[in-house]
């Protein structure tokens, strides 16, 4: 069974993340930052919950967890701990009910750390930079229950095995509790699967097939090799990533994403396959629900515009 994902936010649905610049917070005294986090924070976790509550209604069975849902949460000038902000225990409990309604409905999620973190930069505070926010999210998928934090390798640097070589150090500086969850992904810039296929057999990181990227950037391998040699990489259920094109295949810049799916970019060797299949469209929602309808897999109940189900009240019960 293919499970389809959900990347980070809506289009027609009211749940919104929230999120504060640095510059606005520096502004104030230290107890006002953290009586302002601590609201964010505490509103976002009741977003994500009726987000995991729109997701099971409609059939959604992965939900990508936005890298900033705690809002500058290592950010060198305002971090904290979110024990220590006014509502710490209630954003934890929240969570921990995200977590809680995750399993209870056979739902998976994952985290995308943002562009910044990169693990093989020749520069040591990005390095530490990149550690503390991974090590951030995976105390959320802690609480949550979520099951990967995908990175991409970072730069060539003008010497890719080189760069590799960087990533693995910076890998091993990882709590065990991060490495466990840490995922590799292709891109469409610098590493191909088959770059990437070595370090992760040889460091047991599961490979985040993503098939637009792969197709972007080429290497000798077939779309049926790629994906067979992903799913052996995986010790859970295998994740990879889907988008189309914005202007096609033809046009310019293939690397930017079309709002919808065009069906034909959905490869016939994942048919079949017990795997999630995180949508990057910018049509979001509507995007995976006409995918559902266009590759004739079962449809939705769900009447997406203006739908007023039950996640949808504010607050994080019920």
């Amino acid at each position: 069974m293919i499970r389809f994902g959900l990347c980070c936010i809506f289009v027609e649905q009211p749940i919104k993340f929230r999120t504060a610049t640095a510059t606005h917070l520096l502004k104030k005294e230290r107890p006002e930052q953290l009586e302002k986090l601590s609201e964010l924070c505490l509103e976002n976790a009741c977003s994500l919950l009726a987000a995991f509550k729109f997701c099971a209604a409609a059939g959604i069975g992965c939900f990508r967890i936005n890298s900033q849902i705690l809002p500058l949460k290592t950010h060198p000038g305002v971090g904290y701990a979110v024990a220590d902000l006014p509502a710490g225990r209630q954003i934890i409990d929240t969570f921990k009910e995200c977590g809680r309604f995750l399993k209870k409905n056979n739902l998976r999620a994952s985290l995308h750390p943002d562009q910044f973190v990169v693990l093989n930069s020749p520069r040591a505070e990005v390095v530490a930079s990149s550690i503390a926010e991974i090590e951030y999210q995976a105390e959320v998928a802690g609480w949550v229950g979520a099951d990967v934090i995908n990175i991409h390798a970072g730069g060539g640097y003008g010497d890719k095995p080189a760069a590799l070589q960087r990533f693995k150090q910076g890998f091993s500086r990882l709590s065990e509790k991060a490495r466990k969850l840490v995922t590799l992904e292709n891109d469409d810039k610098t590493f191909t699967p088959a770059d990437l296929l070595p370090i992760c057999v040889e460091t047991k990181i599961p490979l985040v097939y993503d098939v637009h990227h792969h197709r972007v950037l080429p290497d000798d391998m077939s779309i049926a090799e790629a994906t067979a040699a992903s799913l052996k990489t995986w010790n859970r259920e295998p994740l990879f990533h889907l988008s189309s094109p914005l202007n096609g295949w033809g046009g310019s810049q293939p690397q930017q994403h079309h709002d919808y799916i065009d069906p034909a970019d959905f490869p016939p060797e994942w048919r079949g396959l017990a795997i999630t299949v995180e949508v990057e469209a910018k049509a979001k929602e509507l995007a995976i629900l006409r995918l559902v309808a266009d590759l004739g897999l079962k449809k939705t109940s769900v009447t997406l515009k203006n739908a007023k189900h039950p996640a949808l009240k504010r607050g994080c019960r019920g």
